[in-house]
């Protein structure tokens, strides 16, 4: 059954490959999908947020995206088009570093 979720919500392109959720709705009750959300609103823009961004997972999950582009930018751009998120100059945890490296490979394979 087609549901109007279903025709307006973009597809996700990390979450499903790492976690077998494709949605935000059920990736928001995974914390797994909650802790590499960051990396779905990296590196997809067509990614919909407005129904969840009130929620304080979204917004974490948001600003740490936020970062990552705006540390990575040019590297992101040389790899994959995407608008850009806001500047967030706040330090980024390098203990993601592979994480973001790993899921920056496979965006760029499956873009």
């Amino acid at each position: 059954m087609i549901t109007r979720e279903t025709i307006a919500a973009p597809a996700l392109r990390i979450l499903p490959a790492y976690t077998g959720i494709s949605s935000v709705e059920d990736a928001l009750h995974d914390p797994r999908a909650v802790r590499l959300l960051w990396l779905e609103i990296l590196f997809n823009d067509r990614l919909d947020l407005t129904p969840w961004r009130d929620r304080p997972e979204v917004q974490a999950a948001f600003a740490k995206a936020c970062r990552w582009h705006t540390t990575y930018r040019a590297l992101i751009d040389s790899v994959l088009t995407r608008d850009p998120l806001p500047p967030n100059h706040d330090p980024v945890d390098f203990r993601d570093y592979r994480t973001f490296a790993e899921a920056l490979r496979f965006a760029a394979d499956h873009h």
